[in-house]
C-alpha cells in the first residue's frame, strides 16, 4: 500500500512541476530542462506557490492539513508559499452514516438509542481528522458529537512516513533544504496530528478555555459532557449563532460590528495575557456569533500556551516596537536568552530598525501586530536566533484574529485595542501589585521552608566546624544588627498603638 502511495506521490510531484523544488541547487539544475521536454503533458506556467498548492490538495487531506501547518511556519517558508498555502480549506467528504453508527456503540458498548434520544445521522461538519452530528442525550440535552474518523490513524502513520522520506530528499537536494529544516517540521506535524487524534486531550482543551471565561461576558466555550466522552469521541453542548464569516446574517441580526471587531481582539489579549492559554485555530469556520453579539468558540484541537516569561518578553516587545525603541527589543531578546550572549546590541538594533522602519511609515492604526512579530522573527534568524514554536503558532493566530476583525470592521484600530491591555499587564506584572500577587504565590513554599530552616542550619554547623564558625560569626553579626533594627520597630509599634487607643478613648 506504501509502495502504491509513494507512485501516486511521485506522479503528483511530476504533474504540478514540484521537482523544481528538488532540482533547483545548483549541482542539479541541469536537469530540468530536458525534464521539462519529456514530461510535456504538465503545465508549469502557473507560479511555483499555486502549483504547490494544488498537488497538496490532490494528494488528499493529510497532505493539505501538513499544507495547513506549514503556512503556519513563515519563519521558515518564502512569503509567497505561506502565503498561497494558507488559503487551504480543509474541506473532507464525510464517512457514511452507518458507520460513524458503529463507531459510536462500538465506543459505548451499547446502541445508539441507548446512549442517545435523537442522533441526527446527517453530519454538520467533516474535516480530515473527524466529523459532527447533532444529537439529543436522554435527559433532554442538545449535543454536538465529535466523532474521530474511522482508521485515521493508521492512514496519518503511512502519509507521515513519506512526508518523512521527502523531508529528507528536499534537505539533501534542495539548496535552501538545511536551512529549511524540513525533517523537524515533519516532526512537528506529526505531533500535533496526534494530540488532535485524541479526543479527550480536546474536550480537556474545552474545559480549561470555559473555566477561564466562566464569567461569559466576552466567550462561550460549550460545556463538556465527560460521561458520554473517550478517546475516539466527544459529546458537548451543542451552541447555537451566527458563522462569523456570514456578514450580511450579522447586519440583519442587528450586530454591532465594529463592536464585536474590538470584542474579538480583546477575547486574544485576554487569552494571550490574563491566561497564557489560547484558542490557536481561531479562523471563521469555528467561530459563531450568539444572538447577543457575544463571541462563541469551537473546535478546541489546537492550543496555545505561553508562559510568564514568552508573556512579558511578548509584551515589552510590543510596546518597545510601538515606540521604536529598537535597542531595548535587541536587548530584550539577549536578556531573555533567545539570542546569544555574544550577540552585539548595536548590530542587532539596527538590523530589527532597517526591517521596520518602513513598516512604521504609516498610520499606526494600519500597522499590522501579526507582521511585526513576522518580521522579528525574520531578522532573528539572521542572527541565530531559534524561534520559539509558541510564538510562531501565537503569530499565525494574531494574524488570524487581525484579518477577521479588519473584515468585519475595516476602521479598526488594532494598537488602539491592544494597547491599554498590554499596559494593564505590565503594570500588573512590573508594578506593586504584581509584587503582591507573586508573594502570595510563593506563600505557601515560604511557609514549608521556613521551619527547617533551624535544623538546615544546624546540620550546616554540624557538617564541618571549621567552616562553620565564619558562618556562625557572620550570623551573630547579621542577628544583632537585626535585633537593633527590630527594636526600633518594636518601639514604633508600641507608639502607634498607644497613639491608636488614646485616640479611641478621647
Amino acid at each position: 500500500m506504501r509502495f502504491f502511495r509513494l507512485l501516486k506521490i511521485i506522479f503528483v510531484v511530476l504533474r504540478f512541476g514540484l521537482d523544481e523544488f528538488l532540482l533547483a541547487h545548483e549541482r542539479t539544475s541541469w536537469l530540468l530542462r530536458p525534464l521539462n521536454w519529456l514530461l510535456f503533458f504538465r503545465d508549469c506556467s502557473r507560479p511555483r506557490a499555486e502549483r504547490l498548492r494544488l498537488a497538496l490538495e490532490t494528494l488528499g487531506p493529510i497532505f493539505v492539513k501538513f499544507g495547513q501547518m506549514l503556512s503556519t511556519r513563515r519563519d521558515l517558508i518564502p512569503t509567497d508559499i505561506a502565503d498561497e498555502l494558507a488559503k487551504l480549506q480543509d474541506r473532507v467528504p464525510p464517512f457514511s452514516s452507518d458507520l460513524a453508527v458503529n463507531l459510536i456503540e462500538a465506543a459505548y458498548g451499547k446502541g445508539l438509542h441507548d446512549v442517545f434520544a435523537e442522533f441526527d445521522l446527517t453530519p454538520v461538519a467533516s474535516a480530515s481528522v473527524a466529523q459532527v452530528h447533532f444529537a439529543v442525550l436522554p435527559d433532554g440535552r442538545e449535543v454536538a458529537v465529535k466523532i474521530l474518523r474511522p482508521g485515521i490513524a493508521s492512514i496519518i502513520g503511512h502519509d507521515v512516513a513519506l512526508l518523512q522520506i521527502c523531508a529528507g530528499l528536499i534537505e539533501r537536494w534542495w539548496e535552501d533544504g538545511k536551512r529549511l529544516k524540513p525533517k523537524l517540521v515533519v516532526a512537528e506535524f506529526e505531533k500535533y496530528l496526534h494530540d488532535e487524534l485524541d479526543m479527550m486531550r480536546e474536550s480537556a482543551n474545552a474545559s480549561q478555555l470555559r473555566r477561564n471565561f466562566a464569567d461569559a461576558r466576552l466567550l462561550l466555550v460549550p460545556e463538556v459532557y465527560w460521561d458520554w466522552c473517550s478517546v475516539q469521541v466527544m459529546v458537548m453542548e451543542r451552541m447555537h449563532g451566527i458563522p462569523i464569516s456570514q456578514i450580511g446574517a450579522l447586519r440583519t441580526a442587528g450586530i454591532d460590528l465594529s463592536r464585536l471587531a474590538a470584542r474579538g481582539v480583546e477575547i486574544f489579549y485576554t487569552q494571550v495575557f490574563r491566561d497564557g492559554f489560547f484558542h490557536a485555530d481561531m479562523h471563521p469556520g469555528n467561530i459563531l456569533v450568539a444572538h447577543d453579539g457575544r463571541y462563541v468558540a469551537l473546535d478546541f484541537g489546537i492550543m496555545g500556551t505561553l508562559t510568564d516569561t514568552d508573556k512579558n518578553y511578548l509584551a515589552q516587545n510590543f510596546i518597545a516596537f510601538f515606540n521604536r525603541d529598537y535597542k531595548r527589543v535587541a536587548e530584550l531578546h539577549i536578556e531573555s536568552g533567545w539570542a546569544p550572549a555574544a550577540t552585539r546590541v548595536d548590530e542587532f538594533e539596527a538590523a530589527i530598525r532597517s526591517v521596520c522602519e518602513p513598516i512604521f511609515d504609516k498610520p499606526l492604526r494600519d500597522v499590522s501586530f501579526g507582521k511585526v512579530l513576522l518580521r522579528l522573527f525574520q531578522t532573528s534568524r539572521r542572527f541565530g536566533i531559534e524561534v520559539q514554536p509558541q510564538l510562531v503558532l501565537l503569530q499565525k493566530t494574531l494574524l488570524n484574529i487581525e484579518g477577521l476583525g479588519l473584515q468585519l470592521d475595516p476602521d479598526l484600530d488594532l494598537w488602539k485595542t491592544a494597547k491599554p491591555w498590554l499596559e494593564r499587564w505590565m503594570s500588573e506584572q512590573i508594578g506593586w501589585r504584581g509584587f503582591l500577587r507573586s508573594l502570595r504565590a510563593e506563600a505557601p513554599q515560604y511557609a514549608s521552608l521556613l521551619p527547617q530552616l533551624p535544623r538546615l542550619l544546624h546540620q550546616r554547623l554540624q557538617a564541618d566546624p571549621a567552616e562553620s564558625l565564619p558562618l556562625l560569626r557572620e550570623l551573630l553579626a547579621q542577628e544583632k544588627k537585626r535585633n537593633a533594627w527590630l527594636s526600633v520597630i518594636a518601639l514604633l509599634l508600641t507608639a502607634s498603638l498607644l497613639f491608636a487607643v488614646f485616640t479611641y478613648l478621647a
